[in-house]
C-alpha cells in the first residue's frame, strides 16, 4: 500500500477506518487490473451500490465524482463497486468477502489494504449497457416555492409545474 496514496485519501474522508479502506483497495485493484488512470471528465465510470466511507477512497483514487456525473450510485446496500472503462467496455464488478473474525479495528484496516486481493474481494466481468454521459437540462422554475429544478425532475400537478420537494406523489404501490 502506498504511504501516500493512503494520507491523502485519509485527508479527504477525514479519518482511518476499514471502510475507507475497502474504497481504496477495490479502485487500487480496479485500476491495476483494467489498467485505469485517474478520470479527469468521464473516460471511468464507477457504480458503487453503497454510500459508506469506501465511496470517498473511490472519489481519490478513481477520479469519479457524482459531481462529473461518473460516479452513479445504485442503493442495493451491498459493500460492491463496478468499474466501467468507456475507452474499452470493460467492466468488472468487485465484492467485498467476509472479513476475518475477532480483528480490532486496525487489523482489519491493515488486513483490508495488505492481504492478497483474492482474499478481500471477489469479482467478476460484468456485461453491462454504459450509463449515458452527464448532460445539462434547462430549469424549470417551481409554481409553488419558486426554486429552479431541472427539466427532468419537475412534475405536473393539477395543470402547475412543480419540484419534487412540493410535488404530492401519487403510489398505491405496497
Amino acid at each position: 500500500m502506498d504511504n501516500e496514496i493512503w494520507k491523502k485519501c485519509v485527508e479527504f474522508h477525514g479519518h482511518e477506518c476499514p471502510g475507507l479502506a475497502i474504497g481504496v483497495r477495490a479502485s487500487l485493484i480496479a485500476k491495476e487490473m483494467m489498467n485505469l488512470d485517474f478520470s479527469n471528465d468521464e473516460e471511468n465510470v464507477c457504480i458503487t451500490e453503497n454510500d459508506a466511507c469506501g465511496v470517498d477512497g473511490v472519489q481519490v483514487i478513481t477520479g469519479c465524482t457524482l459531481g462529473k456525473g461518473n460516479l452513479l450510485y445504485k442503493d442495493t446496500g451491498k459493500m460492491a463497486f463496478t468499474f466501467i472503462s468507456r475507452k474499452t467496455g470493460e467492466a468488472i464488478r468487485f465484492i467485498l468477502k467476509d472479513l476475518p473474525k475477532d480483528l480490532s479495528k486496525e487489523e482489519t484496516q491493515n488486513f483490508i489494504l495488505e492481504a492478497p486481493a483474492e482474499e478481500v474481494f471477489s469479482w467478476k466481468n460484468v456485461d453491462i449497457k454504459l450509463p449515458e454521459k452527464a448532460r445539462k437540462f434547462n430549469n424549470i422554475k417551481c409554481e409553488n416555492c419558486g426554486e429552479n429544478a431541472p427539466e427532468h425532475k419537475i412534475r405536473i400537478e393539477d395543470g402547475r409545474k412543480l419540484c419534487l420537494d412540493c410535488f404530492d406523489e401519487y403510489s398505491r404501490g405496497w
